[in-house]
């Protein structure tokens, strides 16, 4: 019997790309799947819609914030409410390839893997290819220092791998990052799926962060959360800051 793989998708404002989002997950050839999506909008406007585009979707639930806690404390509510074997993040704004999770899952239990991501292609807000994103093998801490290239909308792991000590930290931008780190600091293999099953929409909200909050929480990913000093800090800030230009 398939294990239940539970899908976590944070909500804020993003009516115009959320049923192609749902719908790219009930199109996944592999089953059982929960949908938990964490409406984090103060403004209850859009939760009515939504109600009403997914009341018909029985494995689909809607967890309403009282306060808008950001995508990071909402995807760790959805953890803490999901019964899947497997945690599949998913954004609101991006979609999946329909045998997605059916490679995913069955290259992590055909090999014993507990976590897993794969290649991307990055799309405009209309869905035109802009360009690919190539996923890589990471090991140690100091393979995914200098860049963070796991796309989030691409990762599957175990369940088990989170835990109080082990959820994504209250950060606005870099937020997986720490995450993913602070799972290869425990041992934790990820292995990546060189081909793209995942796509992730480039909008004006993805690019929202100002380059200040960006470099300020990417200093606190090296500093606090990584213990480094001040200069080892800025050094690798730096380097992660030049790399993500490259990429761009």
């Amino acid at each position: 019997m398939s294990k239940l793989v539970s899908v976590i998708i944070p909500y804020y404002k993003n009516i115009d790309f959320i049923s192609k989002c749902i719908r790219s997950i009930q199109d996944q050839k592999y089953k059982p799947l929960e949908i938990i999506v964490i409406y984090d909008d103060e403004n209850k406007f859009e939760l009515k819609i939504l109600k009403k585009k997914f009341n018909n979707i029985k494995n689909l639930k809607i967890l309403v914030n009282k306060k808008n806690l950001g995508a990071s404390l909402s995807r760790n509510r959805g953890i803490r409410k999901a019964n899947g074997d497997y945690i599949a993040f998913l954004d609101s704004d991006d979609y999946w390839k329909k045998n997605k999770l059916e490679k995913q899952i069955s290259f992590m239990e055909k090999n014993n893997y507990k976590f897993t991501h794969t290649s991307y292609h990055i799309v405009n807000p209309n869905g035109l290819f802009v360009s690919r994103r190539i996923a890589k093998n990471f090991f140690t801490t100091e393979e995914l220092l200098k860049s963070c290239d796991i796309g989030l909308s691409t990762v599957v792991l175990c369940r088990n791998l989170l835990n109080k000590n082990c959820l994504f930290p209250d950060l606005k931008t870099k937020e997986d990052f720490v995450l993913w780190l602070k799972i290869l600091k425990n041992k934790i293999k990820i292995f990546a799926i060189n081909e793209p099953l995942a796509n992730w929409r480039n909008t004006e909200k993805s690019l929202s962060s100002s380059i200040f909050q960006k470099l300020k929480d990417a200093y606190k990913v090296y500093n606090y959360y990584m213990k480094f000093n001040g200069l080892k800090s800025i050094f690798f800030t730096l380097i992660l800051s030049i790399n993500f230009l490259k990429k761009k």
